[in-house]
C-alpha cells in the first residue's frame, strides 16, 4: 500500500496519472492492467442502482462492490468512495473508515470536502488510512452542478480548501468541475498530485465513470469522451441471441458440456 502511494506521489510533475472506476471484478482485472487508480465511487448508486444522487448508497454497497473489485486487482491503488454519512464526525470516520479498509483490504478511501472535515482527514491519516481529497463540485453536499474557480477569488478560495486537505496528510485530490486557470493554478501550487473530472487537462492526471466512456451509463455531460459505444454491441447481440432461440438455432450440439467442466 505504502509503495503504492509513492508510486503515485512520484508521478506529480513527471507523468500523467490514469484512473477510472470499478464496481466488480470483471472490469477491475481489466482496468487494473492499464491504469494506476481504481476508485470504487459512489457513482455506482446512479450507475448501477439508478438513483438520481450518490446519497443512498450505503457502507455495506460500498464494502461489498469494493470486495468484488479487489478481487481482479493486482498492482493499481484501490480507492474506495465513503459514502455520505459514513463520515460524519471524528469517531464514526474513523470506525467506517477501519471497516472499509479491513473489510475489503483496499489501499485508501476517498473523502468529499464539505470546507470543514480537515481534521477527519487528519485522524485517519494519523491511523495510518491513506486519503483521497475531493474538491469542487462534491456531488454529496452540493446539489448545484456547475463550474467553479471563474473569478480570482473563487480560485483563491479553491486553493486554500486544497492547501488545507493537502496540510491535513491526503495523498492526492479530485478536482471536479473546475475552470481551466483554476485546475493549473492549483495544481502547480500543491505538492501532492490533482486528478481531474471535468477541470481540464492542466490536471496531474485524470478520472472518468469507467461505465460513461464505454457508452453504457446514458450519462454524458460534456467532460465525458464516449470511447466506444457498448449499449450499441450488447443490444446487437442480444437480439442474434434471441433470435437464434426464437428459430431454434441455439443451442445446438456444439453447446452441450460434453463432459468439460463447468465454470466455477
Amino acid at each position: 500500500m505504502i509503495n503504492k502511494i509513492k508510486k503515485i506521489l512520484s508521478k506529480k510533475n513527471n507523468s500523467k496519472i490514469v484512473c477510472l472506476t470499478a464496481y466488480s471484478k470483471t472490469i477491475a482485472k481489466i482496468l487494473d492492467k492499464y491504469v494506476d487508480i481504481i476508485l470504487v465511487g459512489d457513482s455506482m448508486a446512479n450507475v448501477l442502482y439508478g438513483h438520481k444522487n450518490t446519497h443512498q448508497i450505503t457502507l455495506k454497497n460500498v464494502i461489498e462492490h469494493t470486495r468484488s473489485a479487489k478481487m481482479g486487482v493486482k498492482k493499481s491503488l484501490l480507492v474506495v468512495d465513503m459514502p455520505k454519512g459514513s463520515y460524519k464526525n471524528l469517531k464514526t470516520a474513523e470506525k467506517n473508515a477501519k471497516l472499509i479498509m479491513n473489510k475489503t483490504k483496499c489501499d485508501a478511501v476517498k473523502i468529499e470536502s464539505n470546507k470543514k472535515n480537515y481534521r477527519i482527514i487528519e485522524k485517519l491519516v494519523k491511523k495510518n488510512i491513506p486519503v483521497m481529497g475531493h474538491i469542487g463540485f462534491t456531488p454529496q453536499f452540493k446539489k448545484k452542478f456547475k463550474i467553479e474557480g471563474l473569478t480570482i477569488l473563487e480560485t483563491k478560495k479553491l486553493l486554500n480548501e486544497a492547501k488545507l486537505i493537502e496540510k491535513a496528510g491526503a495523498f492526492s485530490i479530485v478536482l471536479e468541475c473546475l475552470s481551466p486557470t483554476a485546475a493549473k493554478f492549483i495544481t502547480t501550487n500543491l505538492r501532492i498530485p490533482t486528478i481531474g473530472i471535468g477541470s481540464s487537462a492542466f490536471c496531474d492526471g485524470q478520472i472518468l465513470v469507467t461505465d460513461d466512456m464505454l457508452g453504457l451509463s446514458g450519462f454524458y455531460p460534456k467532460f465525458v469522451k464516449k470511447y466506444v459505444n457498448l449499449e450499441r454491441i450488447i443490444e446487437k447481440a442480444i437480439k442474434k441471441y434471441t433470435r437464434e432461440v426464437k428459430v431454434n438455432k441455439f443451442p445446438t450440439i456444439n453447446n452441450f458440456l460434453n463432459g468439460t467442466k463447468r465454470r466455477k
